[in-house]
């Protein structure tokens, strides 16, 4: 008999099916040669403390470092798991062939792995890897079925990041809450990414607290109703540019000059910005050079699991936590694939199987309405793009982006349906032309005096060709989170405008000056969404596409633990939410500030770590090198903290220490 595993029930159903086990047994499902069973996610963890020495078992500081010869693993205490692990050890036991059938992710590998080894898994062992859960992909993954041995650094790679986390949490937390939080009754919760993730939120507020308002005044003017604004050569900017056209050169590689580079003045004091207003006050301003270009806008990416978790977070409000579980239920549910990536590509081989997906997706109803039809209709007649932008086998590993599988959604709630829409529209858009635009710029002078002369410039942006901008336009919303591109009216200085009058150069005129009072701002407070991105990249948030795929190497944490990492800083009381900002409390800035350890709260430091895992993965990097390094860094954190003598101690937050919130008399919190 064939022995099938999946890591939940409804998944185990979905396999059996197809596999024609329509039998149904208490813990598993039988037919044709196979028996399907299932874990509830973990059904295995790894050892408690006590159960490797009865020294461990009490919290005291003269038994750290725990660092165990050999790490075992365990039945999580629960009657359902035990009566289920039964039945698996059981068909097991009996089994000629066993098929690990878990999510396909370095998780997935986990899970599954230690409930074999738990049960004493003797027979052969294949690998089922599937990117969705559709009759065709459960049908075409059993046809490749593979030998678990190709997954072996899969698995290692999981293995060493649940001993990490063991290590370092176990011993840290005991170490902090001994040391810091003794008599309290309250447990300092410390681990491997959560406590640099608080950090950075600590920084940011701590940024945002001692921020020092800079002020200063800009000069603008208004010329036949059109807003210019007081330039200045950006010297720095023209220098580097200089520098890399010379470096280029030295490499063999010809690199043209963007031209002058231009910044607004600001003037340090309002005297100074008089001075040069009440200067040119009467003088004309001429038009001295009318410049278009023409420009081009890609389609957005396609979603990996943080820039779903992202658009949800800045459109919906939801929290990363809520969005994985509604596109994991649209993955259960068959409409969408994979969930758990950090890939934005789709590899070649699915390029064919892309019609057919828009098939599904121009049959899609809600609300008695085909929203999808006009959209896809629009792309008929030929062949689908075929983008390096979209389609890269160099960039997609094991999983490839969150994509529609074609299946028509049907019962979806309101917030299922809100994060497909998110998905599909992406889809959707992937295979329309570039938005065009032209950019016009308008610069002048202002001639003063014998030789004064202040310069300015306008500039507007007019769509040409909307492209795949009607795809999120036609769902009626024109909230720029949509779609994670930029609002494409932004200029350089700062400043939008839609298209400007027709200006012609050497005409001149009539202005009127103003001078305005500027104030630097301090940076904003972390959201959800921010957050993930700053996860992502190891806190360097960035804008460009490319340089973020750079830095996901040594983003902290995994797409799909991100969402947990931040419920458990909820949990442990040390961040609260204020609307959308995140907030850090007492506690967890004080945890921070007692922290003296950089490898503990560095976001950069905890990336390094997350790469060699990533390439533990990849062979390209041994488990035994991590786990000995584990072992000495969190020998060196407990040596550092025991040689600390200051009396500082923790103020730890607990459920009845927060603020309550207060009723208004309309019977709404504030």
């Amino acid at each position: 008999m064939i022995v099938c595993i999946a890591e939940k029930p409804s998944v185990a159903r979905d396999i059996a099916h197809v596999l024609g086990a329509n039998s149904t047994r208490d813990g598993y499902m039988e037919g044709n040669g196979y028996q399907v069973t299932w874990t509830f996610g973990h059904l295995c963890e790894l050892k408690e403390p006590h159960e490797y020495s009865p020294l461990w078992k009490g919290w005291s500081l003269s038994q750290l470092p725990m660092i165990p010869a050999r790490f075992g693993i365990k039945l999580k205490e629960d009657k359902g798991i035990d009566k289920q692990f039964h039945t698996i050890e059981r068909l097991m036991s009996q089994a000629e062939l066993i098929i690990n059938c878990g999510d396909a992710g370095q998780e997935g590998e986990l899970i599954q792995r230690w409930v074999m080894q738990k049960a004493g898994a003797k027979c052969p062992v294949k690998r089922l890897w599937i990117n969705s859960l559709t009759e065709e992909a459960i049908r075409e993954g059993f046809r490749t079925l593979k030998d678990q041995k190709e997954y072996q650094s899969l698995y290692e790679a999981g293995l060493m990041r649940a001993i990490g986390d063991w290590l370092l949490g176990m011993n840290a937390t005991r170490l902090y809450t001994q040391r810091y939080a003794y008599g309290q009754r309250q447990v300092l919760s410390v681990g491997r990414v959560q406590t640099p993730t608080l950090a950075l939120i600590v920084n940011r507020q701590k940024e945002i607290e001692n921020f020092v308002p800079r002020q200063s005044w800009v000069l603008s003017t208004i010329y036949r109703n059109t807003k210019f604004n007081a330039i200045q050569h950006d010297e720095e900017a023209e220098a580097e540019e200089a520098n890399e056209i010379a470096e280029a050169a030295k490499q063999g590689k010809a690199m043209k000059s963007k031209g002058p580079v231009y910044k607004q003045i600001e003037f340090a004091t309002e005297e100074e910005g008089k001075s040069v207003l009440e200067s040119i006050r009467n003088a004309p301003l001429a038009i001295t050079s009318v410049s278009r270009k023409k420009g081009s806008e890609a389609p957005p990416r396609l979603y990996d699991l943080t820039s779903l978790q992202v658009d949800c977070n800045k459109k919906f409000g939801y929290s990363a936590d809520t969005t994985l579980s509604l596109i994991q239920s649209l993955y259960e549910k068959k409409v969408t694939t994979y969930p758990r990536v950090d890939t934005t590509f789709l590899p070649d081989d699915v390029y064919p199987k892309c019609g057919n997906i828009m098939n599904g997706l121009f049959l899609t109803e809600t609300a008695g309405q085909r929203p999808y039809s006009t959209l896809v209709k629009a792309l008929g007649g030929k062949p689908l793009k075929k983008s390096k932008k979209v389609f890269d086998n160099g960039k997609v590993t094991d999983h490839h982006a969150i994509i529609p599988t074609g299946v028509k959604p049907q019962g979806l709630s309101e917030m299922e349906w809100n994060v497909f829409d998110l998905v599909a529209r992406t889809f959707i858009a992937a295979f329309y032309d570039d938005c065009l635009f032209e950019t016009t710029t308008v610069l002048g002078e202002v001639r003063h005096g014998e030789d004064g002369c202040v310069l300015f410039r306008s500039s507007g942006k007019v769509v040409t060709d909307m492209g795949w901008k009607v795809v999120f336009k036609s769902d009626g919303n024109d909230n720029p989170s949509t779609n994670p591109t930029k609002d494409s009216s932004e200029t350089r200085d700062g400043e939008t405008s839609d298209a400007l009058p027709a200006f012609t150069k050497g005409e001149s005129g009539e202005h009127v000056p103003t001078l305005s009072e500027k104030w630097t701002t301090p940076p904003k407070p972390y959201t959800e969404a921010t957050l993930l991105r700053a996860m992502e990249t190891a806190g360097k948030l960035v804008d460009n596409d490319e340089l973020r795929d750079a830095l996901k190497e040594n983003g902290i944490g995994r797409p799909s633990t991100r969402a947990a990492i931040i419920e458990t800083l909820f949990r442990r009381h040390y961040i609260r939410k204020e609307k959308k900002n995140l907030i850090a409390t007492p506690t967890g800035v004080e945890l921070i500030d007692i922290i003296h350890e950089e490898l503990l709260k560095s976001a950069e430091l905890t990336g390094l770590w997350e790469k060699k895992l990533r390439q533990i993965e990849r062979r390209e990097y041994g488990a035994h090198q991590f786990l000995d390094e584990l072992k000495q860094m969190v020998t060196e954190i407990v040596v550092s903290v025991l040689k600390d003598n200051s009396p500082r101690h923790i103020t730890v937050t607990t459920e009845e220490s927060k603020p309550r919130t207060r009723k208004r008399r309309n019977g709404t919190k504030q």
